[in-house]
């Protein structure tokens, strides 16, 4: 590029002195907001800012994709290890020493908006009446009535879930699962054009709604080492905190992982373990772990080059993806965030606002940080710990008879012949759970289904039964209904079909 006036020489410096003067605009216009806030909320903010100022001056400084293609390699043999091999080792008499040294961390900052839910994701029902939140609950105070330990809940939420999150809490008192929460950042949305904040006051109300976003669960280690939980937690003996999403229903505490993360000799001791498990066809997005410069890494479809794309995405060369079940010593995390050396690379994120203005915001991924701790490691584990619930097809799995559940934890039933999760396609008309909800008088039998696809109008009686391949499509204007007790095995369905009462 060259810049009328500016010889070619001086372009590193003019590029340099760009830099540091959109740098000095922004700390500017951060200050400007900061005068507008009172008390506890500008000291909030105040921190806020600072670590915000961190991630906008790397950005700064970035350019072009964060990898260079021909240093990256095959993670190296010893560097992934298979669950089965973890599994084999065999469990102390005691589980409860290393159950007391754990912390379930939960992500708990995203809306239900995707399905068309108002609130936090995690207060959506998802299987007898029981919420998400409901099941983690669950699934923790049975370890700690089990085994008689003091596994506590932590709760990342967002300036978007921690009100409703906290009033909902109450209702968990008299549960044996002591429940901590602390809150990501909030950090401001920048015009894409200027590269300055949109937000004209601290405030969220009015205009102010959409101007500030949480920065990515990369922002943990920061939002949880700020808010002094962390410290707490190492000062009542905790080691180790168990990272995964809320709405990830296959993330339960799984001891045979933990007892290889406490048994590790001293000097060998492993920092961090990500969960990674056998990509298919539907996970051709998910990061995957690389060798790079000699250190595991993980790789986002975000940061490979346009060139190489498809080649991110073959199943061939790239054979895991990451299911960000992780699992993190606290100490490092401690020691990291001390030395400020944490480093994840930047995700820029575009995208408009409801008055058509364009902004970008700067997130982080909480996986990205795996090349920062000592002797990082990846486990291979099996499918049914990946178990996500991010639309309403995934919930009418989770709702149907392929799992049961068991102290809030969701099994493949083994009535099912085949381990694999049938392929479920709703159309528009079931993106909303209420919508969903009213076009199933009750949920159909699953166990012998391989693929499900349904789109326009169709609502299903009581007591179906769906076998193999079924596709059921109402054209625009037509109407399906299914009756009740019907068995449809490797069917196509399409047309008209009314039922009405008389």
């Amino acid at each position: 590029v060259r810049v009328k006036g500016v010889p070619n020489g001086g372009m590193a410096q003019f590029q340099e002195e760009m830099r540091q003067q959109l740098e000095t605009s922004m700390h500017a216009e951060l200050e400007k907001l900061l005068d507008t806030a009172t008390g506890v909320d500008k000291e909030v903010s105040k921190k806020d800012f600072d670590g915000f100022k961190k991630l906008f001056h790397r950005f700064l400084q970035v350019k072009g994709p964060s990898v260079d293609w021909p240093k990256i390699h095959r993670p190296p043999e010893d560097s992934i290890q298979p669950y089965d091999k973890i599994a084999a080792l065999p469990l102390p008499d005691s589980l409860a020493d290393s159950l007391n040294k754990l912390v379930v961390v939960k992500l708990n900052g995203g809306l239900g908006t995707s399905m068309g839910c108002k609130g936090p994701k995690s207060l959506i029902s998802v299987r007898n009446e029981n919420t998400f939140l409901d099941l983690t609950v669950q699934q923790i105070e049975h370890l700690n009535k089990k085994y008689n330990t003091d596994v506590p809940l932590v709760l990342m939420n967002s300036f978007n879930t921690d009100e409703d999150t906290k009033k909902i809490l109450q209702k968990y008192t008299h549960h044996r699962v002591k429940i901590h929460t602390f809150n990501q950042s909030r950090y401001p949305r920048i015009n894409k054009e200027s590269l300055l904040p949109v937000a004209t006051d601290i405030g969220m109300m009015g205009e102010n709604a959409d101007v500030w976003y949480p920065p990515g669960h990369g922002d943990i280690y920061a939002s949880f080492y700020n808010s002094g939980l962390l410290d707490q937690l190492i000062t009542e003996g905790k080691e180790y905190i168990f990272v995964s999403n809320i709405d990830n229903l296959g993330a339960t505490v799984d001891l045979n992982i933990l007892h290889h993360l406490v048994s590790q000799p001293n000097g060998k001791r492993c920092e961090f373990i990500m969960e990674v498990t056998d990509k298919t066809r539907a996970d051709v997005k998910g990061g995957t772990l690389i060798q790079y410069d000699n250190k595991l890494r993980l790789l986002e479809i975000a940061q490979v080059p346009k060139a190489h794309v498809d080649e991110f995405k073959s199943v061939t060369k790239f054979k895991i993806f990451n299911t960000n079940n992780l699992w993190i010593s606290l100490g490092a995390i401690k020691r990291l965030q001390e030395q400020n050396a944490m480093d994840m690379e930047i995700i820029v994120n575009p995208k408009t606002l409801d008055g058509g203005q364009n902004v970008i915001q700067l997130e982080t991924a909480v996986g990205a940080a795996i090349k920062s701790f000592d002797n990082a490691l990846g486990i291979n584990v099996p499918r049914s710990r990946f178990l996500p619930v991010k639309t309403v097809s995934d919930l009418l799995l989770v709702m149907s008879n392929l799992y049961s559940l068991e102290a809030g934890s969701l099994t493949m039933s083994q009535k099912r012949e085949f381990p694999t999760t049938p392929h479920v396609k709703l159309g528009s008309s079931f993106t909303k759970v209420q919508e969903y909800q009213t076009r199933f008088e009750s949920i159909p039998d699953m166990l012998e289904l391989d693929h499900l696809t349904v789109s326009g109008d169709v609502t299903f009686g009581k007591q179906v039964s769906l076998k193999g391949t079924v596709i059921i499509i109402a054209n625009h204007g037509d109407r399906i209904d299914i009756p009740a007790g019907t068995i449809l095995e490797n069917k196509i369905v399409s047309g008209n079909l009314r039922i009405l009462d008389h």
